[in-house]
């Protein structure tokens, strides 16, 4: 009998945990701040703008090393 009991204490347990779970969840779920339309237009094009910016900068680096390396070979 106190089997039993010990059986479904234990599953009650479980049970509230996971419901105390999504309630945790739900509650954290709430507090997000999601960005507006406007925010998000504006960091996704900055984003690309350094993207480009940087992928010019690099280019411009490996071929000035390039050229470098050529010349120093040349020698």
């Amino acid at each position: 009998m106190a089997d039993k009991d010990k059986k479904a204490s234990a599953k009650n347990k479980k049970e509230t945990k996971k419901v105390s779970f999504f309630q945790g969840v739900k509650r954290e779920w709430g507090k997000i701040i999601w960005p507006t339309r406007e925010d998000l237009t504006r960091q996704t094009a900055l984003v690309v703008i350094i993207s480009v910016v940087m992928g010019v900068v690099i280019t411009v680096v490996d071929s000035g090393a390039l050229q470098v390396i050529n010349w120093l070979m040349s020698i």
